[in-house]
């Protein structure tokens, strides 16, 4: 038997995405190397406690919350390729005894790379990645990435990001995130977030949020929300909050009513008890609908 036959074959590797301060430093100070350096944990233990190695999203799929170092200016994003015999889940991140660095560099590009050289992140929700889809295509990314989907299509982003769609299109946003979506499209945006669809779409934003709809369109935010719709659409805004609709539509604003403890509705139809188009709404202490001063 020759040499090249008793060959051992190379171990199976996977990529592990993270993230570091400016300075390449991580917890503890441990310094990482760059492109072609081999990073290791001296303090490794072979179990699934977090700590004890190093740390990452295995894929680039992940809890962007495990870590803050993306938080940091000028934060330098890593592609690590690690031996899956090493490689070990601690629930929303991995952890791993050792790995080589294969890019340094932003968020963006970091996901980009990833998703290029590692065929098992094609299916899963990267942290960060930026992404444009084609006509009736899903595009779905992670926490702090932003999706664009094209006509017919769904983008829906993680925690942080930015989700835009289409004509015919579905947006959907984590929390803080905006989420905006085209003609007859739907968009969700969670709390602190802005949803805004086109004629006839959907827009739902959550608490403090602004929902804007187009002609037709229901726009709907939480308490202390803004909501505003098109001509003949529906504008409904939580306790607190703020409607406007055009030519035909109808406004909505809730309140709580302590003494029955439950939630009762107002609504407004524009052109009628001198509801006005396209006029931004609140109600007063007797729960009378009154003009918000510019």
């Amino acid at each position: 038997m020759t040499k090249k036959q008793v060959k051992k074959e190379a171990a199976a590797t996977s990529l592990v995405l993270r993230c570091n301060r400016a300075d390449m430093t991580s917890r503890n100070g441990f310094v990482w190397p760059g492109v072609g350096g081999i990073a290791t944990a001296a303090d490794w233990k072979d179990n699934e406690e977090c700590g004890n190695g190093l740390h990452g999203w295995l894929y680039g799929q992940g809890d962007h919350g495990c870590a803050d170092y993306w938080a940091v200016a000028g934060a330098k994003w890593l592609v690590v390729r690690v031996e899956d015999s090493q490689i070990r889940m601690l629930g929303g991140k991995c952890k791993f005894q050792s790995g080589e660095v294969v890019f340094v560099g932003g968020k963006a590009e970091a996901a980009d790379y990833i998703i290029a050289n590692e065929p098992k992140a094609a299916t899963v929700a990267v942290v960060g990645r930026s992404a444009i889809g084609g006509y009736n295509e899903l595009v779905t990314v992670g926490a702090l990435g932003s999706a664009t989907a094209g006509a017919s299509g769904t983008a829906t982003a993680g925690d942080y990001g930015t989700a835009t769609a289409g004509n015919y299109g579905t947006a959907t946003a984590g929390d803080y995130g905006t989420a905006t979506a085209g003609y007859r499209g739907t968009a969700t945006a969670g709390i602190y977030g802005t949803a805004t669809a086109g004629n006839r779409g959907t827009a739902t934003a959550g608490i403090y949020g602004t929902a804007t709809a187009g002609i037709y369109g229901t726009a709907t935010a939480g308490n202390r929300g803004t909501a505003t719709a098109g001509n003949r659409g529906t504008a409904t805004a939580g306790n607190r909050g703020t409607a406007t609709a055009g030519d035909k539509g109808e406004i909505r604003i809730c309140w709580y009513d302590g003494k029955n403890d439950r939630h009762r509705t107002v609504i407004g139809y524009v052109g009628e008890d001198g509801i006005e188009a396209n006029v931004t709404y609140k109600l007063d202490a007797k729960n009378k609908f009154v003009k918000v001063k510019a």
